[in-house]
This record gives C-alpha cells, structure tokens and sequence, in this order.
C-alpha cells in the first residue's frame, strides 16, 4: 500500500513538474522517492524469505538503487534541449519501481498458494 501511494503521489508531483508548476515541493518529491525505495526494498526483503526466485530480489534491490542515483542526478544530466529524455527516463525508471514492487507481491502470493495447494 505504502508503494502504491507514494507511486501515485510521485507521478502526480512529477507531472506538476513538468508543467513548471509547485518546483517548491521538489524536496517532498525526493523524499516520497526515498519512500518508495524503502518500500521496494521491504517488499524485495519479504520475498527472499517467502522464497521467491534470487533475480526478482535482485532486481528489485538494484532498481531501488538506480531510482534515486538517477532522480538526484537528473538535473546535472544531459541538460539543455534534450533534458527531457532524462525526465522522461526518470518516469520510466519510478514507474519500473512500482511494477517491481507489485510483481514481487504477486510472486509472493503465488508462491504462498503453491505451498498452500502442496500442503493440502
């Protein structure tokens, strides 16, 4: 739930952004991103104990470290002209967060009813 609210909260005040409007609220937009990786990384930690496959984990982890890494840097990137195609990687990369967040959970829920079906 936590991803999923700070997901939407991020691409809402993202869009706002774009628009060059509310760059005040910049620093609660890094935090909500800061959030959302902590969220990743509790959902990725769960799903290495519930046994989900070792790359999904990592993936997940790794992805929470390139999310911020690009996010604070992204002012500094390719800027000019073309800085757009460095936001519009930034969105591409959060919402590759989201989904990995929410596969993880999948995975964890299949992999509960598997063992469910195998103990019945």
């Amino acid at each position: 739930m936590t991803l999923r609210v700070s997901g939407l909260l991020l691409i809402l005040l993202g869009l706002t952004f774009w628009t060059g409007h509310a760059l005040q609220l910049i620093p609660v937009h890094e935090t909500l991103g800061f959030v959302l990786v902590l969220s990743l990384w509790t959902l990725a930690f769960f799903a290495a104990r519930a046994g989900v496959a070792t790359g999904w984990v990592v993936l997940a982890v790794v992805w929470g470290l390139v999310a911020p890494i690009l996010g604070l840097a992204q002012e500094r990137l390719l800027t000019g002209d073309w800085h757009w195609t460095i936001q519009v990687l930034h969105l591409l990369i959060g919402l590759g967060a989201i989904g990995q967040g929410e596969g993880l959970v999948v995975r964890m829920r299949r992999r509960a009813a598997s063992e469910q079906m195998r103990a019945a």
